[in-house]
This record gives C-alpha cells, sequence and structure tokens, in this order.
C-alpha cells in the first residue's frame, strides 16, 4: 500500500525529514478513538452510497482486528508509519486489501486528527455527561462498534481512563472530606503572611481546598461541553463532498454537535488550550495544598505527619523522611503552566485552516494528562493517610490570637471599630 500522499512527488522525502515530520512517536496513543472514529465514518460512507453493504462489513470487521492487535500489543509498527492514521490504514489494508482504501474518502487527516484529539481527551476527562452509541455491532472478535443496526443494544464508543481526570479529582475530595471528618474538634493557628493570625479549625483549613477543587470540576464540566463538538466532515479546509449525515456521524460517537465552519474546524485547538488552562489551575490549587502541608510536616511545625508510603528518604542522612510527593506537586506547576504557554505561542500566528504547526498541540496535551493520572492518587493517598497531630496544633495557640475577638468585643460596648483597633493594638504592644 502506498502512503497516504507522494503521487506528485518524484523524491522520496529526506530520512531526516521524516523523522522530523512524523507523529507516530506520540500520537500512537490515539489508535483507540481514531479507530473509533473511522468504523463511525465507515458507516456513514454506507448511508451515503459510497460503500455497499458488504464493503463497509468488511472495514469494520477489519477496524476490530487492528484494534484487537493494539488491546493485545501484538499491533507492529512500519517505518512508513507517518502518525497514527497511517498506521491503522495501512495495517486494514494488509488485512482487507483495496477496500481498505475507500475509507478515507471525502476524509482529510485534518478533520480525522481533530475528532481523534476530541475523543481522547472526551475520554481521559471521564466526563458526568452520559455518552452512548446510536447503534453498535459486534465484530468477530467480540468487539462492539458503530453499524446502522437498529436493532443493536447502544454501546459507549470511546473511554479513556476507568475514572478519569473528573473521578480522580473527586476522589482527592473524598479523602478531604473524610480527613476533616475525622478532626472536626481540632483547632490550629490560621495564618495571613504566614504570620500567626486567628484561631480557625484544621477541618475548615483543608475545606478550603476542598471548594478549590470543586471549582475545578465545574471547569472541567463547562469545558467538556467545548471538546463535545465534531470536526469529521469537514474534510481539509472546505468541507465534505459525499453527502455524509454528520449529525448521525456525531450521535454515534457520542459528540453533543457538529462543527459549523469547516475552515475553523481544522484548525480550533481552543479546546485543548482551555484544557491546559484547567490543567495547570487545577496544579496551581495542588501546589498550594501541598506548600502548606509541607510546612505543616516540619519539625519547627509539627501539625501533620506524612505516612511512611507516601515520604521518601535521604541517601546521607538517615534521619531524613522528606515531602517529596508533596514538593514534587509544588515544582509540577511550572510545566503545567508551560505546556500552556506552549500552545498558545503556537496558536498566536496561524493562518486560517490546517497548518503543521498544529501537530505541536499533543504533547503539550499528553504530558498534562498523564502527570494528572499519577500525581492526583498520590496526593489522594497522601492526604488519605495523613496524620494529624492536634495537641502540637493547640500548643501553637497563643492569646494574642483573639486580638480580632477582643476588638470586636469593645465594638459591641458601643466602641467605634478603628478605635477597637487602636486600643488592643496598644494592649498588645504593653503586653
Amino acid at each position: 500500500m502506498a502512503k497516504l500522499w507522494g503521487g506528485r512527488f518524484e523524491k522520496e522525502p529526506d530520512k531526516l525529514l521524516w523523522a522530523y515530520n512524523a507523529s507516530i512517536d506520540f500520537d500512537w496513543r490515539m489508535y483507540e478513538a481514531d479507530i473509533h472514529g473511522s468504523i463511525a465514518y465507515a458507516r456513514g460512507l454506507k448511508d451515503a452510497g459510497v460503500l455497499t453493504p458488504d464493503e463497509a462489513k468488511t472495514i469494520v470487521d477489519g477496524l476490530g482486528i487492528v484494534l484487537g492487535e493494539f488491546e493485545s500489543g501484538a499491533f507492529v509498527f512500519a517505518p512508513s508509519d507517518e502518525d497514527i492514521h497511517t498506521a491503522v490504514e495501512r495495517r486494514l489494508h494488509e488485512l482487507k486489501g483495496d477496500v481498505a482504501g475507500k475509507l478515507h474518502t471525502g476524509r482529510s487527516r485534518n478533520d480525522q486528527v481533530a475528532t481523534d484529539t476530541r475523543l481522547y481527551l472526551l475520554g481521559k476527562i471521564g466526563s458526568s455527561l452520559e455518552k452512548t452509541a446510536r447503534r453498535a455491532v459486534s465484530t468477530p472478535d467480540g468487539t462492539s462498534f458503530l453499524s446502522s443496526g437498529d436493532d443493536a443494544e447502544p454501546k459507549t464508543p470511546h473511554r479513556g481512563a476507568s475514572t478519569g481526570l473528573r473521578g480522580l479529582v473527586r476522589d482527592l475530595q473524598d479523602a478531604i472530606v473524610d480527613q476533616a471528618e475525622v478532626h472536626l474538634d481540632a483547632m490550629m493557628p490560621g495564618y495571613t503572611h504566614l504570620q500567626p493570625a486567628q484561631p480557625i479549625l484544621f477541618s475548615h483549613w483543608l475545606m478550603s481546598f476542598f471548594w478549590m477543587l470543586q471549582r475545578d470540576v465545574d471547569r472541567l464540566d463547562a469545558l467538556t461541553h467545548h471538546v463535545a463538538v465534531m470536526p469529521l466532515g469537514s474534510a481539509a479546509l472546505a468541507g465534505n463532498t459525499f453527502d455524509i449525515d454528520r449529525e448521525m456521524l456525531a450521535a454515534d460517537l457520542g459528540f453533543e454537535t457538529v462543527s459549523q465552519n469547516s475552515l475553523d474546524a481544522v484548525a480550533d485547538r481552543d479546546f485543548i488550550a482551555e484544557f491546559l488552562f484547567w490543567a495547570a489551575l487545577l496544579q496551581t490549587h495542588l501546589s498550594r495544598m501541598s506548600e502548606d502541608l509541607i510546612l505543616y510536616a516540619t519539625a519547627e511545625f509539627g501539625f501533620v505527619e506524612l505516612d511512611d508510603a507516601y515520604s521518601t528518604g535521604s541517601s546521607i542522612m538517615p534521619q531524613k523522611k522528606n515531602p517529596d510527593p508533596l514538593e514534587l506537586a509544588r515544582g509540577k506547576t511550572g510545566r503545567m503552566v508551560g505546556n500552556l504557554v506552549a500552545l498558545l505561542t503556537t496558536l498566536k500566528g496561524l493562518p486560517s485552516a490546517y497548518d503543521k504547526d498544529l501537530q505541536e498541540d499533543k504533547e503539550p496535551l499528553f504530558d498534562a494528562i498523564d502527570t494528572l493520572e499519577i500525581e492526583l492518587p498520590v496526593l489522594t493517598g497522601a492526604i488519605a493517610t495523613l496524620k494529624v497531630k492536634a495537641d502540637r496544633m493547640a500548643a501553637a495557640l497563643g492569646d494574642e490570637l483573639l486580638a480580632t475577638d477582643l476588638a470586636d468585643h469593645l465594638v459591641r460596648r458601643a466602641v467605634p471599630f478603628r478605635e477597637s483597633h487602636r486600643l488592643v493594638g496598644q494592649a498588645v504592644r504593653r503586653a
């Protein structure tokens, strides 16, 4: 099978250019999204009369085999595999012959990769939105795929991690609530400017991070609607000329709606930028929580102690117990912000439609997802196993923390607050 392009070229690409241009080293992970998208598109081509029912079935069966090879680890990449789309179509041709060449009719890698990326991200988000395929059919290897069978049971067409990022944030929130409920009576100094300010409950301090994370969950749910827009059918830039039913495709793949402008659809990476902003802000919240815990775990504070399972030691000092997971959460914030800035810088000067620059969108996206998928469970475990030392917190409470209460008491005795503030300040100074 010839590669997806090259008919107008007399020379093969320079080997170094090929390595520079190829994206298979990182976009291979979108194989599931790519195959599901192709299965739905094959059904759309059949409904449009481009494929016969037998041809469509042959392609769908072949794609089922390809997916099975990926899932089992048996898939073998070829040197000619420029990207995940090339790899899947090349293997489909090896399995089913020339009919594989009909699958790309009316479709460009421009709308294909945009669709794949959206499907992949929707699966990783694990949104609360329920998405099911309109129709499904089982291939010989037992895998469910989309088809035109009206009597088939609905199936979820694409899923990423079992819980998704949304679920992982919720797990961390649950750990926070559990710890807060266990220590409802523990009091500690509250700090502003890292100076003792007023007495607060430990649970009140801990729950402040719950509410930061709740805003993150809300933002994730909101941006999910922006991800769930299907660009498939936009082709390279001017739209599909084969009367593909895009609304049906969107329903089959679990999208909420279709893109409205083909030129915009193939170049739109706003949804990735939004996700990277979400990840950067979430990471900022995790960093703030980690910073407090790092301080409170020091010998000087001694308010909390990390479990051994979530601490590390020193290669030279035997007594050390280091909060490395928390320090890593703090340190990775720069990387998350960098991912966002990298994509925005890539997007800022692009002309209309698709440009190869957009290949640079995936590595920041994948890095952010990979980081959060391992980091959130680690921080959840660290919070769930945290040892809270209420006695040390109580010992840090001093009478001076009640200065504001004394000022408020004078206000209730008809002293203007500015005057009561001055009087109490003088008393603190003399004391």
